[in-house]
C-alpha cells in the first residue's frame, strides 16, 4: 500500500527553500495567514511534519539535476557504468565515476535537497515551541519531534557521506546573511548520533507503522540509520548498541525476508515484511511535471535506467535513456542459480530486440528499477517522470547482514552470525558459506547492487583504494584515494558563504 505522505503542490510551493547559505524564501502560508499564525494547531503542525518528508522525493530530478541518491553512490563504485550519449551527457556523473569531480561540476542539487529537508525539520520543532499552539498534546509533540529529528539526521547523512565537512544547524537562521558554522566530518558524526539517540530516547516511534502510514519514520528505520552511521564511521564504541538495535528488529517478529527476491522491486513487493523504509512514489493521478518537479507523484529513475528506444512492451519493459548500464562483470559475479542475478541484472541484449545502444552499453540494465510496462499508466502529467517505483532504503536482509557483521567485529550481544548470514543466502537459493567478514561484505555486494550501499562499504572496509582502480576499457582512468572520500563542495555554495566555507581537498 502506498503511503499517504504525499504533500499537496500548494503546500510544497509555500514551504520551498533554497540551500543552506541562501536566504530562505519569504512566503505566505496556503491560507494567506502569516506563518506564525498558521502553525498554531495540531492539524497544521501535522502538515509541516508531512512537508519535512517531501525533500526525500526530490533528488531523482530537482534543482535542474538528476541526483538519485542510490545512483550517486553506486556510480562511484564498481557495478554500473554511466552511459548516456557520451561523456558529456550528465557529465557530473562521469567526473564522479572517474574521481575528478569539480566544484563547478558536482551534484549541487543534492546539497540543496538535503538542506531543504533540514530546514523543514527545524521548522516543525520551532512551530511546536510556539506558545500560541492551542491543541497540541505532549504525546503528539514528542511523536512529531521524534519523526523530524530522525529525518533531519537522514538528510544530514547525505551531506556527511558525500561532502563530510559541512554546515550543521538545528535552529534555522533568523535573518541575513543566513550563514552557519562548518564542522569537520567527525564533528558532524557526533552531532548526528547525539540527535538520533535523542530521538530514539523519546520512545514515541512504533517499531512498524500501520498500513495507512507507511512511509513515516519508524523505530526500525531509526535503528537502521544508527547502524549505518556507526558502521560507516567504524565507531567500535557503539557496535554493541547497534547490534542490540538489529536484534530488536529481528526479534520483534514484525519484519522478515520476502520469500521471493524477484518480487521485492515490483509493486507487489512494496512495503512487504522485508521493507523497513522506502521513499514512496506513485503514478496514481500523479501531476509531477518537468515544469513542476517538486509536485507529488512518481519518479524518473526507471526512465534514466532503461535502454534507449526500447520497443514498448517488449519483454514487459518500456524505453528510457540508457543511463547506468550494469557492468558485465557484475552479472558474472553471481553464481548460476542465484535468484538475485536476473532480478538485479536485466539481460536486454539476450531478448533480441533492437534498441539504441548508447555509450558504455553492455546489454545489461538494472532490473530493480527498470521501466516496466504499465507502471506509469495512471499518471496525469509527464509519463517519463511519473513511474510508481518506491525507492528502497532499508530492507530486513540488511538488518541480518548488519547483525552478522557486528558480531564478527566484536560487538557484545546475542545472536548467531552464521544463522543470520545463512538466512540471506538461503533466500537466494545458495548453499552455506562460512560467516566471515570477507564473505559478508561480498554478500552485501550481491544483495544490494543498485541500492546505494556498495561505494560506502568499500570505503569503510578499506577496500576502495584497491577495488576502485583504472579499468581495462579506459572508462575509469583514476584510482580512488583518501583525498577523494569527499566531493568538492559546490562552488555556488562557496561563493554564497562569503568566506565561511572551506573547500574540501579533492
Amino acid at each position: 500500500m502506498k503511503s499517504k505522505l504525499y504533500i499537496t503542490a500548494a503546500f510544497t510551493a509555500a514551504l520551498m527553500t533554497t540551500g543552506c547559505s541562501d536566504s530562505f524564501l519569504d512566503v505566505e502560508s496556503p491560507t494567506q495567514q502569516p506563518i506564525e499564525e498558521y502553525f498554531t494547531t495540531d492539524a497544521h503542525i501535522q502538515e509541516a511534519v508531512v512537508a519535512a518528508y517531501d525533500p526525500l522525493h526530490w533528488p531523482d530530478w530537482a534543482m535542474n539535476e538528476y541526483n538519485p541518491v542510490n545512483l550517486m553512490s553506486d556510480i562511484m563504485a564498481d557495478d554500473l557504468w554511466i552511459g548516456g550519449s557520451d561523456k558529456n551527457d550528465n557529465a557530473n556523473w562521469h567526473r564522479m565515476m572517474n574521481f575528478e569531480a569539480q566544484p563547478n561540476a558536482v551534484i549541487a542539487g543534492l546539497w540543496t535537497d538535503a538542506y531543504s529537508g533540514v530546514k523543514r525539520c527545524n521548522d516543525v520543532i520551532s512551530y511546536m515551541n510556539n506558545l500560541d499552539v492551542t491543541d497540541l498534546t505532549a504525546d503528539n509533540a514528542a511523536y512529531y519531534e521524534a519523526q523530524v529529528r530522525v529525518l533531519r539526521v537522514f538528510y544530514y547523512s547525505w551531506l556527511w557521506k558525500f561532502w563530510g565537512n559541512v554546515v550543521y544547524f538545528e535552529t534555522n537562521f533568523d535573518g541575513a546573511p543566513y550563514l552557519g558554522t562548518q564542522y569537520n566530518a567527525d564533528e558532524i558524526y557526533d552531532f548526528m548520533i547525539e540527535d538520533l539517540e535523542g530521538a530514539i530516547a523519546l520512545d514515541k516511534l512504533p517499531m512498524k507503522e500501520t498500513d495507512e502510514n507507511v512511509g513515516r519514520v519508524t523505530l526500525a528505520m531509526a535503528y537502521m540509520l544508527y547502524a549505518e552511521l556507526v558502521m560507516y564511521q567504524n565507531d567500535e564504541s557503539r557496535y554493541s548498541t547497534a547490534l542490540g538495535y538489529m536484534n530488536e528488529i529481528i526479534n520483534s517478529s514484525l519484519y522478515d525476508l520476502n520469500p521471493d527476491y524477484t518480487t521485492i522491486f515490483r509493486p507487489e513487493g512494496e512495503w512487504t515484511s522485508e521493507s523497513i523504509f522506502e521513499i514512496n512514489y506513485t503514478d496514481d493521478n500523479a501531476v509531477r511535471s518537468w515544469s513542476n518537479p517538486l509536485y507529488a507523484g512518481g519518479t524518473v529513475l526507471p526512465t534514466l535506467l532503461s535502454p534507449s528506444n526500447w520497443p514498448s512492451g517488449t519483454d514487459g519493459h518500456d524505453d528510457g535513456w540508457g543511463f547506468c548500464p550494469v557492468r558485465e562483470e557484475t552479472y558474472k559475479r553471481y553464481l548460476e542459480g542465484d535468484v538475485r542475478r536476473d532480478a538485479t541484472c536485466w539481460n536486454a541484449a539476450a531478448v533480441g530486440a533492437e534498441y539504441n545502444k548508447r555509450y558504455q552499453d553492455t546489454g545489461f540494465f538494472l532490473e530493480k528499477y527498470a521501466a516496466h510496462t504499465g507502471d506509469n499508466a495512471r499518471q496525469k502529467a509527464d509519463a517519463q517522470l511519473n513511474w510508481n517505483n518506491n525507492l528502497r532504503i532499508y530492507r530486513f536482509s540488511e538488518t541480518l547482514l548488519n547483525a552478522a557483521e557486528l558480531l564478527l567485529r566484536g560487538a557484545s550481544g546475542t545472536g548467531n552470525a552464521q544463522t543470520y548470514f545463512d538466512r540471506v543466502r538461503n533466500r537466494a537459493q545458495l548453499s552455506s558459506l562460512p560467516a566471515n567478514l570477507e564473505n559478508i561484505i561480498e554478500e552485501r555486494h550481491l544483495e544490494f547492487v543498485g541500492e546505494g550501499k556498495r561505494y560506502w562499504d568499500l570505503i569503510r572496509t578499506g577496500k576502495a583504494a584497491t577495488v576502485l582502480v583504472p579499468d581495462e576499457y579506459g572508462y575509469r582512468t583514476n584510482t580512488w584515494s583518501q583525498s577523494k572520500k569527499y566531493l568538492p563542495i559546490p562552488q555556488s555554495e562557496i561563493d554564497k558563504a562569503l568566506g565561511t566555507l572551506t573547500q574540501n581537498p579533492y
